[in-house]
């Protein structure tokens, strides 16, 4: 079985890298660091919409190119090489995942050309502060059509027209489209350690809710749809902690100390030969991942979950024995070294920590082991 990806998903790949070197990068992503009142790099997200990237695995039939996740998956990986400011995760990963999985045939006509215009941007609420959302746990409620509550924090929630909301009603967990730009929607900007990705506050009070899937299905929606966005989120880790090994590799060749380059000193040696296990681990896994989630196959939640683990660990680490390499230069603003860091710390929490996941991989096993 040939895990890798295809020779047209490698063209893919690679002139997606040749136009985020050109578009993208550090610079782009310090204009949104410095500047507070940007949520997001507009010519970026534009240039990606042109791209028709938004739409790789949207259906024809909705406006989109109708490739797969396996191309999703190759654009994911670039995105994260390059820290990419825009709502790219919040919108394809998970707005467009639910409603590609759980929306009637008329909101699925609606919303998915906009999305893959970019016309769209969409986030996922569901988190209500710390600890995992549960049905008893859940305080946002629907009645009436009407939704009420608050959730936080929620990625891309200032930047978003739309959002695809996990609330109660009648004491049953489901997910509600929300439209953000009402009057009943207030978002308040978060500070968070990494402000090139956009977080917020959101409070709903009395604002429309049209339900997404059947009557209580929401938490069981809400899962699968982590499922598909844990193995993009982990490709896009797999990029960042890539560059964050090429980053220490390059700078541990150039810079010299008692007359040698410090990448020839054992000390350094190791922590590159580390970065580059972990990175190796997360790929493999991310692989299996993508092929459970391009086939359907049922292990994907054990494949999504390992996926995740993986990734957000090699991420972190890469980025920060990144740091570490570059010594007394690596922490500070004008090497590059801090945007991974952020972004790995940013990563690692969407979509629920690293030990949920772990919590959620065994318990997969399990009810596997059980059957």
């Amino acid at each position: 079985m040939n895990f890798d990806f295809s020779d047209d998903q490698k063209f893919l790949k690679a002139e997606a890298r040749k136009f985020l070197d050109a578009r993208a990068g550090a610079k782009v992503n310090r204009s949104v660091l410095d500047n507070p009142e940007k949520t997001h790099d507009a010519d970026l997200w534009k240039g990606v919409a042109e791209m028709g990237w938004l739409g790789v695995a949207i259906p024809e039939a909705h406006g989109g190119l109708g490739l797969g996740h396996l191309e999703l998956c190759a654009i994911a990986e670039e995105l994260g090489r390059v820290v990419a400011p825009i709502p790219f995760a919040s919108t394809v990963y998970f707005f467009a995942e639910a409603i590609m999985l759980a929306g009637s045939e008329t909101q699925k006509a609606e919303l998915l050309p906009r999305i893959a215009s970019g016309d769209l941007i969409g986030c996922f609420a569901t988190s209500e502060g710390p600890g995992a959302v549960t049905a008893d746990s859940l305080s946002t409620t629907v009645e009436n059509g009407r939704i009420n509550g608050v959730k936080i924090p929620v990625t891309d929630g200032s930047v978003a027209q739309m959002a695809v909301v996990l609330a109660s009603e009648g004491g049953k967990p489901g997910l509600f489209l929300v439209d953000l730009t009402g009057e009943s929607v207030s978002g308040d900007i978060l500070k968070t350690v990494d402000p090139s990705r956009n977080a917020a506050r959101l409070t709903f009070s009395g604002a429309a809710a049209q339900r997404l899937g059947e009557v209580g299905q929401g938490l069981d929606l809400m899962e699968a749809v982590f499922d598909r966005a844990a193995v993009l989120l982990a490709f896009e880790q797999v990029g960042g902690a890539d560059k964050s090994l090429e980053m220490a590799k390059e700078y541990a060749l150039g810079r010299y100390a008692f007359g040698r380059t410090i990448a020839g000193y054992q000390a350094i040696k190791h922590k590159l030969a580390d970065m580059y296990v972990k990175n190796e681990l997360a790929r493999s896994n991310a692989y299996y991942g993508a092929w459970a989630l391009n086939t359907s196959a049922p292990e994907l939640p054990i494949a999504a979950s390992a996926a995740r683990i993986a990734g957000s660990d090699a991420f972190w680490f890469a980025a920060k024995e990144n740091v570490q390499t570059h010594g007394g230069m690596g922490f500070t603003w004008d090497v590059d070294a801090h945007l991974y860091y952020r972004r790995a710390k940013q990563l690692g929490l969407v979509a629920g920590a690293a030990r949920q996941w772990k919590e959620r991989l065994i318990s997969h096993l399990e009810r596997r082991n059980a059957a």
